[in-house]
């Protein structure tokens, strides 16, 4: 059966750390090349202001990483909403780098003002400074944000390749309780926030986890997305009404009405509206 527990919705939440070690084992490897370099290169004025540099920038990166993966598995990118969430991942680089920027403006400040210093972290300018930082974390985002993709990708394909149980039945985590549904029970499928609501002929689940993991559970039970938000048990459908504006209406065999989106008609394969 399937587990809908809240640690394994999207077939990784269990495993979280993995790919937060990867980075930060990866963000050490090149906290040492990079200060070793700028040593080697003579750059400060004593080598321990390389090391500065690196370690505070390191710090954070590594801190930060489990908010991009955070946004990775609430927003999971896939061939229909590409632009959309890529566009949103891209937005999320700026407050991620407003804090990187910040904690290592206080922490270096502070540093050099220990030994009578100044930093001058903005001597070339603060709107200068700030876009030239934030390129290099669009980098540092997406890296990080690949990494944990590439772990959940893995985790879930290991997933659907293990063997089947015998018991075809859902496993659905509402509350306290765990529900068990026949496939043919359940007539359609809505997200709800960081939840999904499962809608049988008597009542509704809550499920915390995702529409798009839910999804590659479901398409071999005979679901099908009809709308970015919604899966529809394509044996209780009973007709399909066109919309004015393009869209569709679905007629639910319990009497119930539900939306459809032009931009997945074609999913519905050769059923034509009644």
């Amino acid at each position: 059966m399937t587990d809908g527990s809240e640690t394994g919705t999207n077939g990784w939440p269990r495993a979280e750390w993995r790919p937060w070690l990867a980075v930060l084992l990866a963000t050490l490897v090149l906290t040492f090349v990079n200060a070793t370099s700028d040593i080697m290169e003579g750059a400060g004025t004593h080598w321990s202001q390389p090391i500065l540099w690196e370690v505070t920038s390191a710090i954070i990166i590594v801190a930060l990483a489990p908010f991009v993966g955070h946004a990775v598995q609430r927003w999971p990118l896939r061939k229909d909403n590409f632009a959309g969430v890529a566009a949103l991942q891209l937005g999320l680089t700026i407050p991620f780098s407003l804090v990187h920027i910040g904690f290592i403006f206080v922490t270096r400040e502070t540093a050099y003002m220990l030994f009578g210093a100044r930093y001058g972290f903005f001597d070339d300018g603060v709107a200068i400074t700030l876009l030239y930082e934030w390129r290099k974390d669009v980098l540092v985002y997406a890296a990080i944000a690949a990494t944990y993709w590439t772990f959940g990708y893995i985790a879930e394909r290991n997933r659907l390749a293990s063997s089947p149980p015998a018991d075809d039945r859902i496993q659905l985590q509402d509350g306290g309780a765990a529900i068990f549904l026949s496939p043919d029970e359940i007539s359609h499928v809505e997200a709800a926030g960081n939840y999904v609501e499962f809608h049988t002929a008597d009542k509704s689940h809550l499920v915390r986890g995702t529409l798009a993991s839910w999804e590659e559970r479901l398409t071999a039970r005979g679901f099908v997305r009809v709308h970015r938000s919604r899966l529809v048990n394509r044996s209780q459908i009973a007709a399909l009404t066109p919309t004015r504006s393009g869209d569709f209406e679905i007629s639910l065999a319990d009497g119930r009405t539900v939306a459809g989106s032009r931009r997945y008609r074609a999913q519905l394969g050769e059923r034509k509206p009644a």
